[in-house]
């Protein structure tokens, strides 16, 4: 069994057992729980009374947190030589076509988000088994396969992110720091939250948001009511 730490139990002593928290409660709780000596990520899992196997049912999308996530974002823009000033211009790390498809083929995958345009996706597809295991092919349902690059690079900088159910029903995504106050957090949530209800597939049946979980880096989870959200 492992040993506790004192500071993972006196995290846990913080937290009533089976207790709902409110959403502004559960931010404040949060903060006051992590004790890491870096800028801990502040992670939310959301459980679905969904059944991801049937294809009506699954859930995918993407949102733009009003705070960002606190993450420096690298984007990489494959684009042909005309779009190249309007990537670099919006605020992309990377951009160009085959010497970028060339390096990616050969191992290198040093970004976060890959953005690029249909007309040069027959080229881009052969990368997908390289791609597709970091999460990091191009798709169109989540934006990053546009021709408008500008505002693809500069959503992807000011905090969007996209998520999508895993095999269990649960939505598992970065929405902040620690070091942002109770109120941005919460914001941060509650956009996310209405966002996956906004998604909530017609075949559904019973309980859609089953259940919330906050956490941050190496800190216990914090079950948030979700009744609070609109609070």
């Amino acid at each position: 069994m492992t040993k506790l730490t004192k500071n993972r139990k006196s995290a846990l002593e913080k937290i009533e057992e089976g207790r709902l928290y409110k959403l502004t409660e559960a931010a404040t709780l949060l903060k006051d729980i992590t004790t890491t000596k870096f800028d801990a990520s502040v992670d939310i899992d959301v459980r679905l009374g969904v059944d991801p196997r049937k294809a009506n049912q699954m859930v995918r999308g993407v949102v733009t947190l009003p705070h960002g996530t606190g993450k420096q974002v690298k984007v990489l823009v494959l684009c042909t030589p005309d779009k190249e000033a309007e990537a670099k211009e919006a605020g992309a790390d990377y951009m160009g076509l085959d010497d970028f498809i060339e390096k990616i083929e050969k191992g290198w995958t040093d970004v976060d988000v890959i953005i690029t345009m249909p007309p040069v996706m027959s080229k881009i597809g052969k990368l997908g088994k390289i791609l597709g295991p970091r999460g990091l092919m191009p798709n169109p349902k989540s934006g990053t396969v546009t021709m408008d690059i500008g505002k693809a690079v500069r959503d992807v900088k000011q905090g969007k992110i996209d998520f999508k159910v895993d095999k269990f029903g649960i939505i598992h995504s970065r929405i902040g720091k620690v070091s942002f106050d109770s109120g941005q957090i919460a914001d941060n949530i509650r956009e996310f939250i209405n966002t996956i209800i906004r998604l909530k597939p017609p075949a559904t049946k019973g309980t859609y948001i089953r259940s919330i979980y906050l956490s941050s880096t190496m800190s216990p989870g914090i079950k948030i009511d979700a009744k609070s959200l609109d609070e």
